[in-house]
């Protein structure tokens, strides 16, 4: 099984302002959770919380995780798994304060969920 990781433009930036000790301590933790994967899924699971999807959003279920960084820090990423290639793909799209979940998700939320979130409020109007 291949694993891929993949970062966003936002994720670079929140890593770039990261001190090296901290930089350090998070790609440490992204490496191994991504070394771990292919034989121990479950325990990589359970190292992650699932995020809410938006309340207007109904019978879907988020693939936004967090995972912890330390006490101050965690990172928003998906994991995809692709059977049909043997490959997983983490996605990393931000890394932030613990005290910024609110803001860091609100944005990643409304930039995947964007469509879908239009979609309902268009269904609503015409019912």
């Amino acid at each position: 099984m291949d694993v891929v990781i993949e970062s966003t433009k936002s994720f670079e930036k929140d890593l770039g302002e990261l001190g090296k000790e901290e930089k350090a301590t998070a790609i440490k933790t992204i490496n191994d959770c991504v070394s771990l994967f292919p034989t121990q899924k479950t325990a990589v699971y359970h190292k992650l919380r699932r995020l809410p999807l938006p309340s207007d959003i109904n019978g879907y279920e988020s693939s936004l995780f967090t995972l912890r960084v330390s006490d101050k820090l965690r990172i928003i990423l998906t994991i995809d798994e692709d059977p049909i290639f043997d490959r997983v793909i983490f996605t990393l799209f931000r890394l932030f304060k613990r005290a910024d979940l609110g803001k860091a998700y609100k944005g990643v939320a409304e930039s995947l969920y964007q469509e879908l979130l239009h979609h309902n409020r268009e269904t609503a109007q015409i019912s």
